[in-house]
């Protein structure tokens, strides 16, 4: 099983003149401990269900920017960035000037948005969820023609496009990892099975997770799509520093076919981090 880490929080201390050298270190602490990804939140407020909106929330790919040049090994990408937040075509562009940036390590993880709140507090369209999961699926398509050879123009039901001009394209072949998060079992897990490397769940236990899992192979099934080239990733809230019991609750999500597992920080983010590597990672390695 292969570790990854995602940034929630930004309230670390010294206010916002420590967030730059802060992340910097995470990012150095994370490719020491051998974390194969790294991800922040796509939003402009922080969620209400963890912190008060007011709390510090930095903006994705502008960090994702900054994680670039901080490091070397590890994938960036947003988990996830919601469809209303940016048009696709300019998504497109931005994820290929990311992969191109880091050398290739940039990854176009979507979803189809849910805070309401941050959509009117700043002034942007926030559609119904029908909606929003055509979006969705069009922006899919709209970033696969993007970083295709064909600049031509291109039609959706949402958007309109004179031309598809993506110059220079992702370093990543054929492209950049697509990473759907989600547990949707009508839409969203069927758009994994139809044009995602990866999907997302959040660890609510082992009983759903399997569950969710068999939704998504049936999808598979449905879409000709072999299961197991989908990378099954999960959320974790666990404290590594019980590595024991780290390893035992990763050994239960590991058989049902979890193959990564990307953990949330708590109290010092750098220290938490380094709390992945060592005897952790190598446990979950072999898992």
């Amino acid at each position: 099983m292969k570790i990854g880490l995602h940034i929630v929080t930004w309230d670390w201390p010294d206010g916002a003149r420590a967030i730059g050298p802060t992340l910097a270190r995470i990012g150095e602490a994370a490719e020491e401990a051998g974390l194969t990804d790294m991800s922040v939140m796509d939003h402009w407020f922080q969620m209400d269900a963890l912190a008060p909106a007011t709390e510090p929330m930095m903006e994705g790919y502008t960090t994702l920017g900054f994680l670039a040049a901080h490091t070397e090994t590890i994938r960036l990408g947003l988990l996830v960035t919601g469809v209303t937040y940016r048009y696709p075509a300019l998504l497109a562009k931005i994820v290929a000037t990311l992969d191109v940036l880091s050398g290739g390590r940039g990854q176009l993880g979507i979803g189809a948005a849910w805070y309401e709140r941050e959509h009117v507090g700043l002034g942007v369209p926030f559609p119904p969820m029908a909606e929003r999961f055509e979006i969705l699926e069009e922006t899919l398509h709209v970033c696969f023609r993007m970083w295709s050879d064909d600049d031509g123009p291109f039609d959706t039901k949402h958007f309109t496009l004179a031309e598809t001009i993506c110059n220079p394209h992702p370093i990543s072949s054929p492209r950049p990892p697509v990473l759907i998060g989600g547990g949707g079992e009508r839409k969203t897990l069927r758009l994994v099975a139809k044009y995602a490397d990866a999907c997302n769940l959040f660890a609510s236990g082992p009983d759903e997770i399997a569950h969710k899992l068999d939704v998504l192979r049936g999808h598979c099934d449905a879409e000709g799509r072999d299961y197991d080239t989908i990378t099954k990733t999960m959320l974790s809230r666990s404290d590594p520093s019980d590595v024991d019991g780290v390893v035992e609750e990763m050994r239960g999500y590991a058989k049902l076919g979890i193959d990564k597992a990307i953990f949330v920080p708590s109290g010092d983010p750098v220290a938490f981090t380094r709390r992945l590597g060592g005897d952790l990672a190598a446990r979950l390695e072999e898992l």
